[in-house]
């Protein structure tokens, strides 16, 4: 063959590796909006133990045919503390099975004609994605007609490459002894190498099913191959680890650990393991001739060998998870800041629902948990007020930033958890309980904003190089005291009894708070017509004192909620 053909042929194959990508994305995020916020659910509601959470994990991978997609989406979950670290352990060696589906959907394009199933499936996906109801479904079977379509010429590249009859990559292949343990280590070296560069097993198991299905490359080697491609796999979810929390590194961390310690124990018993996997084929790896019959074994050797691989050293490193965990702790030290700083949520337990009245129960321990979160975020906008020194400004903002998005995340955790409360058979008493901590984290995630606000206000005054005058400063931190008074009297009302509590004590420093913003706000326009400072910064003051107010007005939704006073419209 020219120049030219081997070319074209190479251009072919390169097309069909980004198409199989494409149609693996496209099929992965299209059964992922099918199943929507049903994952979250699923990942939160069955990792009870490490068993239910293999099997979580496994159940996922499947459904989204992406390793990858799992385990970035359980280090974002540790991250966000949805999740515990053994617990993402548990689902990340679950994944590792679930992927497997993929090298045998691969083989079946390698062992079958997908022509007529192809054509169709574009037909009709693209029917159903003008529809609206459908057009997810559409999506998915667009993206499997691709992933189909591309093993199709994938296998004709192949094919016409005619590598069983070309002398010199036949030689090439040759010089490679199988039998030596050097050899299967260079190849699982470049596996890995490859599927870092890609980040896609999938193509690169593709590559592998292609060369062993011609008989050139001898499935030791390829078998090398794919255990390469299990330790690059993992890149995705360390790099997806980079910038989150110690939590999520350590998780991102047991993903390649397990892997790693796969493939050391494989291959100390490398020759035995793959001669029984080839056992289960009926197929000989020591023979050297291939005909068109054991050809079509290949892919299937290969599929075979990954499943086994992965489910063997899934249940034999299950019961080493704690050992597991407690090694990555030791590799990635936690961060000073991080210790009070990550969002946890330290009563709601994800798992099968216990007794109503007892989910309503570990929700208001949340919420009050919530509470105590935010009157520290207030503490350090109070310390921000006299921060002066840039650098240490710039780390307690970013801070309260970070306090700021866990105020949203736990609004959005505890409404969820409290949603799946309220679909049990309640009493009146106890729906009206949920329907008033619905409310509760309603204002407490705008009194996290709040916070929020006034700390970009001080970044505006910081920023602008102006400063506030020593009266200012004076109202302000009387504003301040007021409304750490009012957190406070919340704080005790959310942990008390009804009973317990009277709610005129928060009213009477939201009326006091009130007061205070009026007769401010008469006097800056008095000292800002005055000139006693420029109209920005009466501006900014102005902005802090109102925000202060509008926190005391979320207090005292927050209490009227607890000690279930109807609003007020």
């Amino acid at each position: 063959m020219t120049t030219g053909v081997y070319l074209a042929i190479l251009f072919k194959i390169v097309g069909s590796l980004a198409l199989l990508i494409y149609g693996m994305k496209v099929m992965s995020e299209a059964l992922q909006k099918m199943a929507g916020s049903q994952l979250r659910h699923i990942l939160g509601a069955m990792t009870t133990n490490r068993f239910t959470g293999m099997l979580t994990g496994t159940f996922i991978t499947c459904a989204v045919q992406s390793s990858s997609a799992t385990t970035v989406m359980t280090v974002s979950f540790v991250n966000a503390g949805l999740l515990t670290l053994a617990q993402a352990i548990s689902v990340i060696m679950g994944a590792n099975i679930g992927t497997t589906l993929t090298a045998w959907i691969m083989s079946l394009g390698y062992s079958v004609d997908l022509t007529s199933f192809v054509f169709p499936a574009f037909l009709v996906g693209i029917v159903l994605i003008y529809t609206r109801k459908m057009r997810y479904v559409g999506d998915f079977l667009f993206g499997l007609s691709f992933m189909f379509f591309s093993l199709v010429l994938l296998s004709d590249a192949g094919k016409a490459l005619h590598l069983d009859t070309t002398p010199a990559v036949i030689e090439f292949f040759k010089s490679f002894d199988v039998n030596s343990y050097f050899t299967i280590l260079v190849f699982l070296v470049i596996g890995s190498v490859i599927t870092c560069i890609v980040q896609s097993s999938a193509a690169v198991m593709a590559i592998t099913i292609l060369l062993c299905s011609t008989g050139v490359l001898p499935i030791y080697l390829g078998i090398a191959l794919v255990m390469g491609e299990n330790i690059g796999t993992t890149v995705t979810a360390n790099l997806a680890a980079l910038a989150a929390n110690t939590q999520a590194r350590r998780a991102a961390l047991a993903h390649l650990l397990f892997n790693v310690i796969g493939v050391i124990w494989v291959l100390a018993v490398f020759y035995p393991f793959v001669n029984m996997v080839c056992g289960f084929v009926d197929y000989d790896p020591t023979a050297g001739a291939v005909n068109a019959n054991i050809k079509v074994k290949l892919p299937i050797v290969l599929a075979a060998f990954h499943t086994t691989f992965n489910v063997t050293n899934t249940f034999l490193l299950i019961w080493f998870i704690p050992q597991i965990e407690k090694l990555v702790r030791m590799l990635i030290k936690t961060r000073k800041s991080e210790t009070e700083e990550d969002f946890r949520l330290r009563f709601i337990q994800a798992g099968i629902m216990k007794t109503p009245e007892l989910s309503v129960l570990e929700a208001s321990k949340e919420i009050q948990s919530f509470a105590e979160r935010l009157q520290r975020m207030f503490s350090m906008v109070r310390e921000l007020l006299h921060t002066t020194e840039d650098s240490k400004f710039v780390k307690l903002y970013s801070r309260i930033e970070k306090y700021e998005s866990i105020s949203d995340n736990m609004e959005i955790e505890i409404a969820k958890y409290l949603d799946q409360v309220s679909n049990a058979h309640l009493s009146d008493e106890t729906k009206e309980k949920v329907r008033s901590m619905l409310r509760e984290i309603s204002e407490l995630e705008s009194i996290g904003d709040s916070c929020f606000n006034i700390a970009r206000t001080m970044n505006r005054r910081m920023s602008a190089k102006e400063d506030f005058t020593e009266g200012q400063y004076n109202h302000i931190e009387q504003m301040f005291e007021l409304t750490d008074d009012a957190l406070t009297q919340m704080n005790n009302l959310l942990v008390g009894h009804k009973h317990e509590n009277d709610i005129n004590h928060s009213f009477n420093i939201e009326n006091e708070m009130n007061n205070y913003r009026d007769q401010l706000s008469t006097q800056n326009i008095r000292d800002v017509n005055e000139h006693k400072y420029t109209y920005a910064i009466g501006t900014m003051y102005m902005d802090i004192i109102q925000e202060c107010e509008k926190l005391g007005d979320y207090v005292v939704n927050v209490v009227e909620a607890r000690m279930g006073v109807k609003q007020s419209i």
